[in-house]
């Protein structure tokens, strides 16, 4: 029971900010408040992430705006691995439980990208279901193999 509602809880959450604009939910003030020393931005300034046929840097965006755009991604990396792990747990022991969760995490993703484009100032990014489903696959992964040290070491 306690899987089903922390999978439940993840799932809200999720709905939740992706219902939200941009404005609602950006980080921008808070660094602006908080980061005022600009950590690592020698370091930053040497990444380009090439996204949606745009090039998103330091240079291109500013500081800040780049370590949003890092955060934004990485809590989908994280968030979609989280569920991936959700769903794998409250699905039966069966041969096809790792591919089930991965098609549930798919189905997640493609439901909240189509819910951030009901949502205004917002725009549903087939790149960011592919980078849910990297975090999906890794954490997934990660966890089975794990799993099976413990049994070999057992």
């Amino acid at each position: 029971m306690k899987k089903i509602i922390f999978l439940l809880i993840l799932v809200i959450l999720l709905f939740f900010s992706s219902g939200q604009t941009y404005e609602q939910q950006s980080l921008i003030p808070f660094f602006e408040d908080f980061l005022t020393s600009k950590p690592l931005e020698n370091q930053l300034k040497k990444i380009e992430i090439p996204y949606w046929g745009h090039t998103i840097s330091v240079e291109e965006r500013g500081y800040f705006h780049f370590v949003e755009f890092i955060i934004r991604k990485s809590a989908h990396f994280f968030l979609f691995g989280l569920a991936a792990l959700g769903f794998y747990a409250i699905l039966p022991k069966k041969r096809f439980r790792f591919s089930l969760a991965i098609l549930c995490t798919l189905i997640l993703a493609i439901v909240d990208e189509y819910h951030q484009q009901l949502t205004g100032g917002r725009t549903p990014s087939g790149q960011d279901v592919f980078l849910d489903m990297c975090g999906a696959l890794t954490f997934l992964s990660v966890y089975i193999c794990i799993k099976w040290i413990r049994q070999k070491i057992r």
